[in-house]
């Protein structure tokens, strides 16, 4: 498979390497850059004020082999809690799997101070704002692209990127300078991009696991080969 140059098409690699100031990894809390997102930020807080109701920052060592790449917060779970996927459904079956493969250590408690902690992993998503029935749009997809080609250049060890959905594999994917024409996104797939192997995941959504897309084994199955290639 030919691939472009993860140098030339990062921006934040890019900018790094030629002096120029390096993107900021994390949105900042009352980021403006979407304001359709903007707008529904400032409405979950006016209804839930105890909420987190920000830009969701990552989750997990930047020294680590595994990076995750979610959809975007959901308002309930990350966007109540303050960390990914904590909170609601997809998270209990996310960090059941990570505890299973060493991925984590602790209990999950679905909230932010239960101690749960990361190992050679860290969680962030394509999108840091939590959408509006939880579908961002193109543009908002493409703006906060920045934040997760910064993460992506701010690991340095990074062996490994489980995408979780189709839109979370194409952002990932421009990240990493790959046309979506030379990795087609499949539930199993595994796509190299130089050092790293780009593995593919139906997002552990509830509809998703309610309706049989996607089951836990087959869940597990993607953490199995990455447990295996990073072994």
């Amino acid at each position: 498979m030919t691939t472009n140059s993860r140098t030339e098409n990062d921006p934040a690699r890019r900018g790094r390497l030629s002096g120029a100031a390096p993107l900021p990894l994390e949105p900042d809390r009352n980021c403006p850059l979407c304001p359709r997102l903007a707008d529904f930020r400032q409405q979950a807080r006016a209804r839930e004020p105890g909420w987190f109701n920000s830009p969701v920052t990552s989750f997990g060592d930047p020294a680590a082999r595994l990076l995750i790449v979610g959809l975007a917060p959901g308002l309930q779970g990350a966007n109540r809690t303050g960390r990914p996927f904590t909170g609601d459904y997809a998270g209990d079956l996310l960090y059941a799997t990570l505890l299973e493969y060493g991925f984590a250590e602790g209990v999950y408690q679905a909230r932010p101070d239960d101690g749960l902690r990361l190992v050679d992993c860290r969680i962030s998503n394509a999108v840091r704002c939590v959408p509006p029935q939880n579908k961002p749009l193109p543009v908002e997809i493409n703006t906060c692209r920045q934040f997760l080609s910064a993460t992506i250049a701010t690991m340095p060890k990074v062996r490994a990127i489980v995408a979780l959905g189709r839109i979370a594999h194409e952002s990932t994917l421009k990240a990493l300078g790959l046309r979506n024409s030379a990795a087609p996104f499949g539930h199993g797939a595994i796509h190299p991009a130089g050092t790293i192997k780009l593995y593919d995941s139906y997002h552990c959504s509830r509809y998703n696991t309610n309706t049989r897309v996607l089951t836990p084994d087959m869940f597990r199955s993607v953490f199995a080969k990455v447990r295996a290639d990073l072994s």
